[in-house]
């Protein structure tokens, strides 16, 4: 059993989970995941690791409310337990050791650069801009945290509460013709990732994008996680998740990740019914 030793809510639907689990931490690096149950029988959910400590062994992730399972963890608090929590999974994503490097987050996504910040911050030819989105002020994630160590935090919003007045994208064109980058990565919504790609396509700026299709085992051997990548078949949670974002097939990916929507909203409105049921009863 993991316990949660802490629970930090950062949107109405959003919260940050710090989880007792000293094996996991020990290992994780950079751009890893991990996957979880929240009880006995539950599903598998794969979640980014936003930050880890080997010495307090703990690994902090982040959790938006989507489907049942995200909406049952999300009545888990301080103290409470999950059953699983499995890994570091994954290929840890390649770091340079110079050069200039944005890290492009959009929506509850921006907390998985967190990680991916911290390592670049320590090497000193690195120069790294942050350039993070959300619709409003008020659903941007973290951004104390990364504006910590980035040498450049720059938020924009849908609505323009704060910073940039658009899209990450519009941001990001605007950063390239102003300081150009050796390197993109992108971490959000897979329309946000497609159009990053298509920003620095271009400009010829290598481009990776960290893949979240649907996943089992997370070893490579159900082979759910197929994504296409260069016309080859690569598998997300061994191969991936970051892949170069040009040679990504998005429509593929997106299509497969839509299969069971009917089935997973069917789930969450039955497990609303259940939760309803129980809290009429009690």
């Amino acid at each position: 059993m993991y316990r949660i030793l802490k629970k930090r809510q950062l949107t109405p639907v959003t919260a940050l989970y710090v989880i007792d689990a000293p094996l996991v931490a020990r290992t994780a690096r950079p751009g890893q995941f991990v996957i979880l149950r929240v009880d006995e029988g539950g599903e598998r959910i794969p979640v980014t690791i936003t930050d880890f400590d080997p010495e307090a062994g703990t690994v902090t992730i982040v959790v938006q409310q989507v489907g049942k399972t995200t909406h049952w963890l999300a009545q888990h608090g301080e103290g409470d337990t999950l059953a699983d929590f499995a890994g570091p999974l994954g290929t840890p994503v390649a770091l340079p050791d110079r050069g200039r490097v944005a890290l492009v987050g959009g929506g509850f996504g921006a907390a998985a650069i967190l990680t991916i910040a911290k390592e670049l911050a320590k090497r000193p030819e690195v120069t790294v801009d942050a350039i993070v989105g959300a619709r409003t002020a008020s659903l941007l994630i973290l951004s104390d945290e990364v504006g910590a160590v980035v040498d450049r935090f720059l938020p924009c919003t849908d609505d323009g509460s704060r910073g940039y007045h658009g899209l990450v994208t519009g941001l990001l064109e605007q950063e390239i013709a102003a300081v150009g980058y050796d390197l993109v990565m992108a971490i959000g919504p897979m329309p946000m990732m497609r159009a990053v790609a298509e920003v620095t396509r271009p400009h010829g700026i290598p481009t990776y994008a960290s893949m979240d299709p649907i996943m089992l085992d997370g070893t490579g051997m159900c082979g759910a996680c197929r994504v296409r990548v260069g016309g080859q078949n690569r598998f997300a949670c061994v191969d991936g998740p970051f892949f170069d974002a040009h040679q990504v097939d998005f429509d593929e990916v997106t299509r497969r990740n839509k299969m069971y929507r009917h089935e997973e909203r069917l789930a969450l409105e039955r497990w609303h019914q259940h939760q309803g049921s129980c809290a009429t009863v009690g």
